[in-house]
């Protein structure tokens, strides 16, 4: 029987690489047998990953992308394009959390989380989308949240909720656009998994009593729990998903 989960040989790109989800993503790729291309601000933390990457027996390069200058997204996915000849999957990572009271968050903060969570994703996906849109084909992964369909009681994230959110509305009129052109748009929205985004907020007790409170599981996600989800976005086994939002965690949106 055919694996229907294989991507070995097939081009990703991963944004928001150099720590995190981002290099976990890069990671759970390669290990299935596909290049990847990683993108980030911080270069020199980009290095080691490249190294993990490719002691796996890939190709990989490291490539400067900030997420909120357009001209670096195009000069970053020329580039890619330049050494891979090809785009078959990007991975939409980078992103910025945010916490402020909706009364006083100041202008630039939810500027800034909105330049970089919903329009830095539709920004890379139009750049990468144009190279897969010449090949006919494509797997596109967008990061939403669990906070792309609810909100927390008591927590001051409105900004960062509605940056979600819309990620999770741009994926489902990107797969609608895109389908013709044999590309599939879907999401995974994560609850909270160990990371420096995240480690100030998980390492508390108050987050501890809200795990109790909210996730059937209790617990924070763990390394690799979401790797399986990013395999099945990037591999033919999903030639039929397209415009969805999975979301893994532990139940938090079941209740």
């Amino acid at each position: 029987m055919s694996n229907l989960f294989n991507i070995q040989g097939k081009f990703a790109i991963v944004t928001g690489a150099s720590s995190g989800l981002g290099r976990q993503f890069a990671l759970a790729l390669a290990r299935e047998g596909a290049n990847v291309a990683i993108l980030a601000r911080r270069t020199d933390r980009l290095e080691q990953v490249k190294a993990e990457v490719e002691a796996l027996g890939v190709k990989c390069i490291s490539v400067k992308c900030d997420v909120a200058d357009n001209e670096s997204i195009k000069a970053a996915v020329a580039e890619v394009k330049e050494a891979f000849g090809r785009i078959d999957i990007l991975v939409n990572n980078a992103g910025v959390g945010t916490g402020a009271p909706a009364e006083s968050m100041e202008d630039n903060t939810w500027d800034s989380t909105i330049k970089i969570n919903l329009s830095g994703v539709y920004y890379v996906a139009r750049e990468v989308g144009k190279v897969m849109i010449e090949q006919n084909y494509g797997k596109i992964i967008n990061l939403g949240s669990i906070h792309s369909t609810v909100a927390m009681m008591g927590s001051p994230i409105s900004a960062y909720c509605a940056s979600k959110g819309g990620v999770e509305m741009l994926t489902k009129a990107l797969a609608n656009e895109w389908a013709k052109y044999n590309i599939t748009v879907n999401a995974i929205g994560p609850a909270y998994f160990e990371s420096e985004m995240t480690d100030m907020v998980i390492n508390t007790p108050e987050f501890g009593m809200a795990l109790q409170a909210y996730c059937p599981m209790g617990r924070a996600g763990r390394p690799g729990e979401l790797d399986g989800a990013v395999i099945y976005f990037a591999s033919d086994a999903s030639s039929y998903t397209t415009g969805q939002l999975l979301t893994i965690d532990g139940g938090w949106t079941a209740i």
